[in-house]
């Protein structure tokens, strides 16, 4: 019997049979591996173009490039309590015996309003919390440890000596203006979402997300919400490959079902294929009579089909294919088979392309390599960032304090100290509870951070690699190269016996590998009389044999503090215990009058556009933990400090590359 006697629908059986025939030899079932590989052989997986969206609609994307600060946060020294802004130095020796009395200043420092008169000796203002800390002060003390004296010229009784510094947040303390605030790549949650807003940012560039066409096929696949009829099933793989592509981090766009029609299915998917950026159907990849998805792939271009068949079950029936550069992919019509399989082959693209990271959440036993004070009477959390350490990881506390925005942003976890406890001790095992998913780094950089160590990570961030900077000043990097803590240790400390920077720590399985020049000088306001035009050492003579000239010292431990006080010998002028923890502070504190000088680098007296008197250059350079040299993400940075491209980086940003 030929075709032409036959009636239809035994012409239509018998055509099945015979595609079911050819496909029974197309199919070719490789390992799950394999099936990968061939896939992703024809793909680029780099993260799609960057758009602008608004603040509020960044929630869950993924930044384009990267975004360094436009200001200092917070953009003033502010307090951290409501009490008293003073001297320190009037503070000496108060006791309930002896109280120290200071004269009221008239006016009130509450949020949002710029101090008008300077803190003079023997005096005090009182300010609220946030309050904009006065010109002359230099420590804040708490309205509690006061006693107001209701006479003639109002004033408090003061207790309790306090330090400078106490209860003060220096400008540039949470973020510096200039640094990179959020690499390429970083997903933005709530708390990227309050730096950004800290910053003033209401719009950012995120990376687009992938369009994915979401179509389903057969003569059995009813819409949902509607009548059920006899022999049909809801098309129940529409809506969850949806919303496992949303999930995934990609737009999911929904062209519906489809009946077994080649001709018309094959409209759809090429109108989807032109309208996305990927395609995944569900349904018809099978062996089974109406088994056509496969067939349209196949003719969409080329390499066309790459995968027919693999290993897995369930999912044996998958297709994957590559057509106008775009993935396109075929999975099992049952909805098992085809969750499954499109987390372990497409979700994997989407995310790729959405330059998102994969998910994961756990809790960790951690080493704890400081002690953590902690008040009695409260349970504690505190909030850490987690580093590979020799038996387990080790947990840096994050201490900016609890006014700071990107604490939260910048911890793996958190460690719960519980309220009977006063401290964590060093050394001390502590169970880490993750914060979203598992960020282990590939490199760790603890020490002074610079500016110019953000085109070094920039670079190594284009390869894949991801870093770990932890700013624990220079003395405490030191610290944790000796410990095994870290991979390197930026540093800039000067050996005063010799005048040498650095190279007095290169010992005891540590090395040191050249950095940078960054020039050291005395910033002032532009048209200063005291410092226009002048040395820097006559500046300095001049500026210290004036009562009424204020400095911004910065923090022991600090290389810049060694060159202080080198500069100064024993004077102890005005200002010189207010000493901020970085080079953006010193140089906010003069921009806005709070001091008159100060020792910071080039590159931050030009950001704030200070007056700058060249002292010395000093060397930033990096401890290398030797046993760590022959690891990949290391080598990888060291090859990145001799790029050319990354050198002429350092050098825009006014350091000499050594």
């Amino acid at each position: 019997m030929n075709d032409a006697s036959r009636t239809r629908p035994e012409v239509a059986l018998l055509d099945a049979v015979r595609a079911a025939a050819r496909q029974e030899q197309f199919l070719e079932v490789v390992s799950a591996e394999e099936a990968k590989a061939r896939f992703t052989r024809h793909l680029d997986l780099t993260p799609l173009a960057g758009e602008r969206v608004a603040l509020a609609d960044a929630l869950g994307r993924v930044l384009a490039h990267d975004v360094a600060a436009p200001i200092d946060v917070p953009p003033f020294d502010r307090a951290n309590v409501d009490g008293f802004a003073l001297r320190a130095a009037d503070t000496t020796g108060a006791s309930d015996a002896t109280p120290r009395r200071l004269t009221l200043n008239a006016e009130v420092l509450a949020c949002g309003h710029a101090p008008k008169l300077t803190v003079l000796p023997g005096t005090a203002t009182a300010i609220a919390t946030g309050g904009m800390i006065p010109r002359g002060a230099d420590a804040v003390v708490m309205v509690e440890s006061t006693e107001l004296i209701d006479a003639a010229a109002p004033a408090i009784d003061l207790r309790r000596a306090v330090s400078a510094g106490q209860f003060v947040s220096y400008a540039g303390s949470d973020i510096a203006r200039g640094e990179t605030l959020l690499r390429r790549g970083a997903l933005i949650s709530s708390r990227e979402i309050g730096m950004l807003a800290a910053c003033g940012f209401g719009a950012v560039e995120v990376v687009r997300r992938p369009r994915v066409a979401v179509l389903s096929t057969g003569d059995e696949l009813a819409p949902v919400g509607t009548p059920l009829r006899p022999g049909a099933v809801y098309d129940s793989n529409g809506a969850i490959i949806a919303a496992a592509v949303r999930e995934a981090g990609g737009e999911p766009v929904a062209f519906g079902a489809f009946p077994d029609d080649e001709d018309a299915l094959g409209a759809a998917v090429r109108a989807a294929l032109a309208q996305c950026d990927m395609v995944v159907l569900s349904g018809g990849t099978s062996k089974g009579a109406g088994d056509l998805s496969h067939r349209i792939v196949a003719r969409l271009g080329t390499p066309g089909v790459v995968v027919h068949g693999v290993a897995l079950k369930p999912g044996k029936p998958l297709c994957l294919a590559v057509a106008q550069s775009k993935p396109v992919v075929v999975l099992p019509g049952f909805p098992t088979s085809a969750i499954f399989t499109f987390y372990a082959f497409m979700a994997p693209v989407i995310r790729a392309k959405a330059g998102l990271p994969p998910e994961a959440a756990v809790t960790r036993d951690a080493t704890v390599p400081v002690r953590i004070p902690s008040e009695l009477g409260r349970k504690e959390f505190v909030l850490v960032a987690l580093v590979a350490g020799d038996a387990q990881p080790v947990a840096f506390p994050i201490g900016k304090g609890s006014g700071a925005v990107t604490t939260f942003s910048q911890a793996d976890g958190f460690l719960e100290v519980d309220a009977l406890r006063s401290a964590v001790a060093p050394e001390t095992t502590a169970k880490v509870t993750l914060i979203g998913p598992a960020r282990a780094p590939d490199l760790v950089i603890a020490g002074s951070h610079c500016v110019a160590l953000d085109a070094v990570l920039s670079a190594l961030s284009a390869q894949g690699i991801s870093a770990r900077t932890i700013a624990i000043g220079s003395m405490g990097g030191v610290a944790a190269a000796r410990r095994g803590e870290c991979d390197l240790a930026p540093i800039h400390l000067m050996d005063p016996a010799t005048g040498r920077y650095n190279v007095h720590y290169a010992k005891d399985g540590l090395s040191l590998v050249r950095g940078w020049e960054r020039m050291q000088g005395i910033v002032f306001r532009k048209g200063d009389a005291r410092f226009e035009g002048k040395r820097a050492q006559d500046a300095v003579r001049a500026a210290l044999a004036e009562p009424d000239c204020i400095m911004v010292n910065r923090n022991a431990g600090a290389g810049t503090r060694i060159l202080i006080d080198q500069l100064i010998g024993s004077a102890r002028p005005p200002g010189y215990g207010n000493q901020p923890r970085s080079h953006n502070a010193v140089a906010a504190a003069v921009a806005q009058g709070r001091a008159d000088w100060g020792v910071a680098i080039r590159p931050v007296a030009a950001m704030y556009d200070l007056g700058f008197l060249q002292l010395t250059p000093e060397h930033y350079d990096f401890l290398l933990v030797e046993a760590r040299r022959a690891r990949p993400p290391v080598a990888a940075f060291l090859a990145a400090l001799t790029d050319r491209e990354v050198r002429a980086q350092i050098a825009a940003l006014g350091m000499v590359p050594v």
